[in-house]
């Protein structure tokens, strides 16, 4: 754990009014160093009694309240809404989760916050935003991962849709709402001007989760998600899973060598001794013999045998752990990705620490989360803040114009981490060459570039240059002397092994900041691993929470790139951080995210729930744990299903009118939640009778109507004509000089003031930049870009000289 005066965000100071939606945004803040300071009422945050509780204790509150002080202040009270104006007056930051309205409503909202601080960054976070048609409905993060595309794309073919397991919308929106407020502090820096970020969760959901209009990875085949079938995709051949003497394991063999590992793995069966089974396509058409196989040779030996024997033969594997056996690892706790803290005065548990390295040193779990009111004294009694600087009255911009970033990124984490910082106005230049293209480049359909591709590149430059060869490695370090970031996502060691690591990188450009991203973290023993996304997830134990209950071994998450998205996020809001540091003290750093972590992360209070009270972290398919009801219920139509998550006894009230069952509202055994959950069936079946004969989006909007929290199973291809995200300008139109027809793209990560959308140049072809980068940025002459050409050390698009 670091100190906090050699974290990037030391000094800035954040207050923090998030209560039960997305509150991980103030602690990734806390982890990067920043003084967060949790305001509470009176007697404590409702999120304070939410469940699960441990000995009176909210393991949630314990996870997303460490690192932050706390203050009570009672907002209803006169003189404490001037204490929080003024406490406001001297911040960076201030994150607030009230429906819209509500703060305006005491005299707190973002214009009055911003006319006493005009440098202040509020970040407002709620379900649906401050503007459209559903401003005011009430989301869980069951209804948004419904409306946002996700679960209608979970589950097992020919059966009904599947909840992914843990708070995987708000943890991932809390990211995402950290991203967009840096990038509005980033340019309050150049501007003095602060900014009120808008952020929607159901948006954020649907950009950062399984993305419909974002680049995907070979969990598709490459198509699209609006083109996926109306039913659960079928993608479970892809990453098959076999059972083994003690439970099961994944294998993810896509390339050539990896089938070659495999072929000689079985014995080198004749009836597969064909070269064509080279060929992804050929084994996916051959995939029922080859999995029975597969499942022969696997079903007698142990976990640990088949990672041990697949890793020796260079076939990805990894077990299906379970919750309980990721907290024994002794990767995670090697690396300090998990740790034994006390989390509450008396208590300690083992949680994950967080989600990333900065320098090599862990930033993440400093201190338990307060006691109500704790800071109280020491808060009020810190001297107040000197008045900010007048602000420049400028248009909105791109807050990262300026900046050069060499991009070594792959396939999605790689791609995203890239595109997200182009879009904010970055020279983003893609390097690459032929011998070891981009797999995202990949096109199986015959098209110069996918949708895909074209989604996750838009706004880059691209430049062929061989890191192979002694010359294009000093054409590269050449580039580096001169750029600010360098990102990559290679299995760790790579760019050591090419000379290229941080020690080389920083002795030529000591401003450099160099970030990457791996399945398992950089060190460990598991670092060496392959990693690819199902792997990940079957290690953190995903894949074995993940499932339908309803059948034997009906894991869901083979369509799904989860958590790719969010890993890239996590990279982006701690790179613009360590940016931040940069102007502070002159010296860049390095930053290392793992995929692997990002889930723990994801799931900090269910792993320290399970630290605490084992086998309690269970897979739960579509029963809700906490809340009854709460559900996927069929309605009318065809494969039609509408998620309910009543989480209060007004809510409760507003569906029993609803669906007219006011029987169940004179029901004393049904009065309270904890009755409700013992007779869960009953309640259940009630809501199902009336959603079986209601169509979707109209058992949405009554219930709505009526305070009830409530979402339908939206597909991707529905968000064309969804009325909060055209109200809202979610997407845009985006044209690609080799792709014959309109794209639809995601637009910016929040609705700002101060911050302009992205641009929209299209994605390039691989090489497309290279004689530009040459002559602008290293100041060849024709001539010598033509003989570096011809020597391969350089490439262009569409001229091959091998």
């Amino acid at each position: 754990m670091s100190a906090t005066g050699d974290l990037p965000l030391a000094g800035l100071r954040v207050i923090d009014l998030a209560d039960g939606k997305a509150e991980m945004c103030g602690r990734f803040l806390a982890d990067l160093g920043a003084d967060v300071i949790r305001v509470e009422p009176p007697g404590g945050a409702a999120t304070r009694r939410r469940e699960p509780l441990h000995d009176g204790v909210s393991l949630y509150f314990a996870t997303h309240n460490a690192g932050k002080r706390g203050i009570t202040l009672d907002l209803h009270a006169p003189a404490d809404r001037d204490r929080l104006l003024g406490l406001a007056a001297g911040a960076d930051f201030l994150i607030e989760t009230e429906r819209p309205g509500t703060l305006d409503g005491l005299g707190l909202g973002a214009d009055a916050l911003l006319a006493r601080n005009p440098a202040l960054v509020v970040i407002s976070i709620t379900d649906f935003g401050q503007s459209g048609p559903y401003r005011d409905w009430a989301g869980t993060d069951w209804t948004h991962m419904a409306l946002a595309g996700v679960l209608s794309r979970s589950g097992i073919p020919g059966r009904g849709p599947v909840m992914p397991p843990g708070p995987l919308a708000y943890e991932s929106a809390a990211v995402q709402a950290a991203w967009a407020g840096l990038l509005a502090y980033t340019n309050r820096l150049d501007t003095g001007r602060g900014d009120h970020v808008d952020c929607s969760v159901y948006e954020m959901t649907a950009q950062v989760l399984d993305p419909g209009f974002g680049i995907g990875g070979s969990a598709t085949g490459g198509v699209p998600a609006t083109k996926l079938p109306r039913g659960r995709p079928d993608a479970g051949k892809l990453y098959p899973i076999f059972p083994c003497a003690d439970g099961y394991v994944r294998i993810c063999v896509l390339a050539r060598r990896q089938w070659r590992g495999m072929f000689g793995w079985l014995g080198e069966p004749e009836e597969f001794a064909d070269p064509k089974y080279d060929t992804l396509a050929a084994r996916h058409g051959a995939s029922e013999r080859l999995h029975t196989l597969i499942a022969d040779l696997f079903r007698d030996r142990t976990r640990d045998e088949l990672v041990a024997q697949g890793q020796e033969r260079g076939v990805p594997i990894a077990a299906l752990l379970d919750p309980g056996e990721v907290l024994a690892s002794p990767h995670f706790l090697e690396r300090g990705g998990l740790l034994d803290a006390e989390v509450a005065p008396g208590l300690t548990g083992r949680l994950p620490s967080g989600y990333v390295e900065l320098d090599g040193v862990r930033a993440g779990f400093r201190h338990r989360a307060p006691e109500v009111g704790e800071h109280n004294d020491e808060v009020f009694a810190e001297p107040a803040a000197p008045a900010p600087q007048d602000p420049i009255e400028c248009a909105p911009r791109r807050p990262l114009d300026g900046l050069r970033v060499l991009d070594l990124g792959v396939i999605v984490v790689g791609a995203e981490l890239g595109r997200l910082l182009a879009d904010q106005g970055a020279e983003v230049i893609k390097i690459e060459s032929r011998a070891y293209p981009d797999g995202g480049r990949q096109v199986l359909t015959g098209e110069t570039i996918s949708a895909g591709f074209a989604w996750g590149h838009r706004n880059k430059l691209s430049a062929g240059i061989d890191l192979r060869s002694p010359e294009g490695l000093e054409l590269f370090k050449r580039l580096a002397a001169g750029s600010d970031v360098i990102l990559s996502n290679f299995k760790p060691g790579t760019l050591e092994s090419l000379g290229l690591g941080y020690d080389v990188i920083s002795e030529l450009n000591p401003r450099i900041v160099m970030a990457d991203s791996s399945a398992l973290g950089p060190t460990g023993p598991w670092s060496r691993r392959m990693g690819y996304g199902p792997l990940v997830r079957a290690s953190t134990g995903l894949t074995g929470l993940w499932r339908d209950t309803g059948v034997e071994a009906g894991f869901c998450d083979a369509i799904t790139i989860y958590p790719d998205h969010i890993a890239a996020r996590v990279g982006a809001v701690a790179v613009l951080a360590a940016l931040i540091r940069r102007r502070r003290t002159g010296k860049g750093g390095t930053v290392s995210v793992s995929q692997a972590e990002t889930i723990l992360t994801q799931l900090s209070t269910s792993f320290l729930r399970e630290s605490l009270e084992p086998g309690t972290f269970t897979a739960h398919g579509n029963s809700g744990e906490w809340n009854a009801p709460q559900g996927v219920y069929p309605c009318a139509g065809d494969d039609e299903w509408c998620v309910v998550s009543v989480e209060t006894d007004v809510q409760w009230r507003g569906l029993c009118g609803v669906i007219d069952r006011y029987d169940l509202l004179a029901d004393p055994k049904l009065a309270t939640a904890a009755g409700r959950r013992a007779h869960r069936e009953h309640v259940n079946a009630a809501v199902t009778a009336w959603t079986a004969a209601t169509p979707p989006r109209q058992a949405m909007e009554r219930l709505q109507a009526a305070g009830v929290p409530a979402g339908t199973m939206q597909r991707v291809i529905e968000y064309l004509d969804d009325p909060q995200l055209t109200a809202r300008a979610f997407l845009r139109e985006m044209r690609h000089p080799h792709i014959d027809h309109a794209l639809r793209t995601e637009n910016a990560p929040a609705t700002f003031r101060g911050v302009a959308d992205p641009e929209l140049r299209p994605a390039p072809l691989a090489g497309e930049h290279t004689r530009d980068v040459a002559t602008k940025l290293l100041g060849l002459a024709e001539p010598e870009i033509q003989a570096l050409i011809e020597a391969g050390a350089l490439e262009e698009a569409g001229v091959d000289h091998g």
